[in-house]
């Protein structure tokens, strides 16, 4: 007799829902059982595997993640700020590598809070709130985080509030001493808004890097980029990437002016 597969399966079908920023939805990934992409007006925003946190499928979040293993070899992480929080791809792998820090999640948009909260919740508590990033950053005490990983995105740019000296200071204010600032940054060439970008960040933190792919970081194709600030760790690179630091970002950034506020 023909076998008709496990009639206990459940069949996972596609989430959609109205958020403030527009359309969301949750797919599914045929190719694995738990495995979720969080779009949002279309455009892919996170991938989860709620069996396992640690499967990455986007480049730039294996980045993120590399910078944190290297970062948590020498230190652990009590206090983590996330602005951002997309489908909580990052808090989830950090609960399952420092399950006894405590994390907070700002995303300024309640409706996709929801509908994460309700559709693929995390497994371990994460505090989320709504609201704005740099309001977030501005009433937090000072060096209240050990690390901060920057993942706000309207569309595909950074907010413009959030791409300044006067936040970058802020976000220097608020991380404690030893501690690692972990922003993406998506960019096209010629990486101009990225060069800017270092050079903001470099104005609030003696010490900054920038991992990325090479055609990215050689202004060849569009992409994801990565800043570190603090604490910035040796990050094992992978196959055609590479991590900036000291001279060579001072080439790169080619006499970028930092970012002011408008009405400063």
């Amino acid at each position: 007799m023909a076998t008709h597969g496990n009639r206990h399966t459940p069949v996972r079908r596609a989430v959609v829902a109205a958020v403030a920023s527009g359309r969301a939805e949750l797919v599914p990934d045929p190719a694995r059982p738990r495995g979720w992409t969080l779009l949002v007006n279309g455009v892919p925003q996170s991938y989860v595997d709620l069996a396992d946190p640690e499967h990455l499928e986007f480049a730039y979040v294996r980045q993120i993640a590399r910078a944190l293993r290297a970062w948590g070899r020498h230190a652990v992480p009590a206090r983590v700020l996330h602005l951002g929080g997309g489908a909580l791809t990052v808090p989830r792998l950090v609960a399952r590598w420092w399950p006894g820090a405590a994390q907070r999640v700002v995303e300024h948009d309640p409706d996709l809070i929801a509908l994460v909260s309700r559709e693929i919740p995390p497994a371990r508590p994460v505090e989320i709130v709504a609201g704005d990033a740099r309001e977030a950053v501005e009433r937090a005490p000072d060096q209240g985080y050990d690390v901060i990983v920057a993942d706000v995105f309207t569309g595909a740019a950074m907010p413009a509030h959030l791409g300044t000296v006067q936040f970058a200071r802020q976000l220097a204010r608020v991380l404690a001493p030893g501690g690692l600032l972990v922003m993406n940054v998506t960019d096209v060439p010629p990486m101009a808004a990225t060069r800017i970008q270092v050079a903001t960040v470099a104005a609030a933190f003696a010490r900054v890097g920038l991992l990325g792919e090479i055609p990215v970081l050689r202004g060849r194709r569009a992409g994801n980029v990565v800043v570190l600030a603090g604490e910035v760790p040796p990050v094992p690179v992978a196959r055609g990437e590479r991590l900036l630091r000291e001279g060579e970002l001072v080439v790169f950034s080619g006499g970028a002016r930092p970012r002011m506020d408008a009405n400063r």
